[in-house]
C-alpha cells in the first residue's frame, strides 16, 4: 500500500458525494469536533444544525476545519480535509438565497433535516428546537488515498 496526495479533481469529486464529516472548531484553545451531515457546491460546503456548542464557538471564532474520510479497509481508504470560514445564514433578506440553495443542496439527502429537529437532552436539560443554517467558505483542501504497491 503506498498513500498519495489527491489531486484538486479528486478532492472535488470526494466532496460532492461525501455526505458526513467532523466539524472541528476551537475556543480559548480548546478543540471541539462533532459529526455533521454536509452539502457541497465548488466553493463552499452547508449545513444544518440545532444550535448548542458548536455553534456558540463558531460564531465566536469562524476559523473552521471539517474531516470527511471513504474508509473501506485498513489499506483501502481517502480522507479529504478542507479549512474554511464559518457564515451563518439567518433568516436575514442578504441570506435568502443562500439559505435557499443550503436547503436544495442538502435536501439531496434522505433525513438530512432530522439532527436539527431531534429533542436533544443535554446534562438532564431539553434544548430548545433552534436550527441553524451554516455554510463554510472553503479556503484550502487537502487529500489523502491508498493505492495498491
Amino acid at each position: 500500500m503506498i498513500i498519495q496526495d489527491m489531486t484538486q479533481q479528486e478532492i472535488k469529486e470526494f466532496l460532492a458525494r461525501a455526505t458526513i464529516g467532523r466539524l472541528a472548531c476551537a475556543k480559548d484553545n480548546q478543540p471541539y469536533v462533532i459529526p455533521l451531515s454536509f452539502a457541497y457546491d465548488a466553493v463552499s460546503l452547508y449545513s444544518l444544525t440545532s444550535a448548542g456548542t458548536k455553534v456558540d464557538w463558531m460564531r465566536e471564532n469562524p476559523k473552521v476545519c471539517i474531516e470527511f474520510d471513504e474508509i473501506v479497509a485498513t489499506n483501502n481508504w481517502q480522507s479529504v480535509v478542507v479549512t474554511g470560514i464559518f457564515e451563518e445564514l439567518t433568516s436575514e433578506p442578504g441570506h435568502i438565497e443562500a439559505r435557499n440553495n443550503a436547503h436544495r443542496l442538502l435536501s439531496r439527502t434522505a433525513e438530512w433535516w432530522e439532527p436539527a429537529y431531534v429533542k436533544t437532552i443535554s446534562r438532564n436539560h431539553v434544548r430548545p428546537l433552534e436550527p441553524v443554517y451554516f455554510r463554510v467558505a472553503i479556503i484550502h483542501t487537502t487529500g489523502h488515498k491508498t493505492v495498491a504497491s
